[in-house]
């Protein structure tokens, strides 16, 4: 899930780069490992104390700047990336990144709706990098990637030590050309699956009114930009038509913008009602409150989620249960409960930081449980010989 430009984080950037700027300045006149800065915050004046020898960074630059074997091809400005690169990598959380500026292009590029690649999203899960979910009518999907893969190669090379961004720029590449990933499945095999790269239109929602019910079958593929604009849309068909219930269908949905989540709520539950708690701290909780047209909020609404389900897609299965008390049918979901800003950091560069978890408006951690669904239907009872599906069977039933 990820927000814009968050003032607090611009002032973190501002004091790590005014931090190493004093610290160069002051190199000759001593070492101090604890220094302390206060700049103006949002409610006064902030300080802060930064227990660290930033003598050893300057040390380094200037022994690769004098001693280095080919220091005429050194790029300045690539090594502070490098730096800027290992100050994220040093959290230890795979969902904050740096980004330089052709890799943010990419990125912002990728959750607007179109790229080349294979069409799949990937986190990390136990330590492990995990397929959450390839996207609806993509190589991915095609070539029998499946939600839950355990990548452990990617054209022969571990990915043990990957972040996601490495992966991604492994994975990512011109249509046309191959990629092999060595994945373990569920059942424990492991299997290699080349998949051949394309255009990917991330696609946002479709609508089916069920043969012979009274049902709108809607199925939300992606949270992007525009998918608050196109859920409008299939909102005044699902009035227009003769549905007068709704099965709302999140499988394989990887997540995406958080405000759209909240927007999309706001269809089905009363104004004002919480989406989503955000914790950014033990005691420091933010809830999002919906404030939409609420033209669904008394329809039978049931929603059906499965391991690929991650970020704001379990945040709307969490927020349409809690609130209205629609049954959730499928797999326990991903479990990818935290939010990270995409904060602009100059010259097209970005960092993209994890800042709070988000918990469902009854208050469960998304990360720690993800979304368990009130009726299971097991893994591998997906399809029927005949090509039924039992998930939207079982969701299907529960209005009986």
């Amino acid at each position: 899930m990820i927000k814009r430009n968050n003032k607090k984080l611009r002032q973190f950037l501002f004091i790590t780069i005014l931090i190493a700027f004093i610290f160069f300045l002051g190199m000759m006149a001593g070492r101090t490992r604890t220094y302390r800065l206060s700049i103006p915050g949002d409610s006064g004046v902030e300080n802060f104390d930064i227990d660290a020898d930033f003598s050893l960074f300057w040390d380094t630059w200037e022994i690769v700047r004098d001693k280095y074997k080919d220091v005429d091809s050194v790029n300045d400005q690539n090594m502070v990336y490098g730096a800027t690169d290992g100050l994220i990598d040093a959290l230890g959380d795979p969902y904050s990144e740096f980004f330089r500026p052709v890799d943010g292009k990419r990125f912002l590029d990728d959750i607007s709706g179109s790229f080349e690649g294979i069409g799949a999203e990937i986190g990390i899960k136990d330590g492990v990098l995990t397929i959450i979910a390839p996207l609806e009518g993509t190589p991915a999907k095609k070539a029998g990637l499946e939600s839950g893969d355990s990548v452990m190669q990617i054209d022969g090379e571990m990915t043990m030590d990957l972040s996601i961004e490495g992966a991604v720029q492994m994975i990512r590449g011109k249509r046309g050309t191959k990629v092999v990933l060595t994945v373990i499945k569920s059942d424990g095999q492991k299997e290699d699956i080349s998949i051949t790269r394309g255009v990917i239109k991330v696609p946002a929602i479709t609508l089916e009114v069920l043969p012979e019910t009274d049902i709108a079958y809607i199925r939300v593929f992606s949270f992007t930009q525009d998918l608050s604009q196109d859920f409008n849309d299939i909102a005044q068909k699902t009035l227009r038509s003769s549905a007068k219930k709704i099965i709302l269908d999140m499988r394989d949905n990887p997540g995406g913008y958080l405000e759209v989540a909240v927007d999309i709520a706001g269809w089905f539950l009363e104004d004002g009602d919480v989406a989503v708690i955000e914790r950014r701290g033990k005691n420091d909780n933010q809830e999002y409150k919906t404030s939409g047209p609420s033209i669904f909020k008394d329809w039978p609404i049931v929603v059906l989620i499965n391991k690929g389900s991650a970020s704001a897609s379990e945040i709307l299965a969490g927020a349409l249960r809690d609130n209205l008390g629609s049954v959730v049918v499928g797999e326990t979901s991903f479990g990818k409960g935290s939010v990270q800003e995409m904060v602009s950091i100059g010259d097209g560069a970005y960092v993209k930081l994890t800042v709070a978890d988000w918990l469902t408006p009854e208050g469960v951690s998304i990360s720690e449980a993800g979304i368990e669904p009130d009726i299971i239907v097991e893994m591998g009872d997906g399809e029927l010989e005949d090509g039924e599906d039992l998930f939207l069977q079982a969701a299907i039933r529960t209005f009986r």
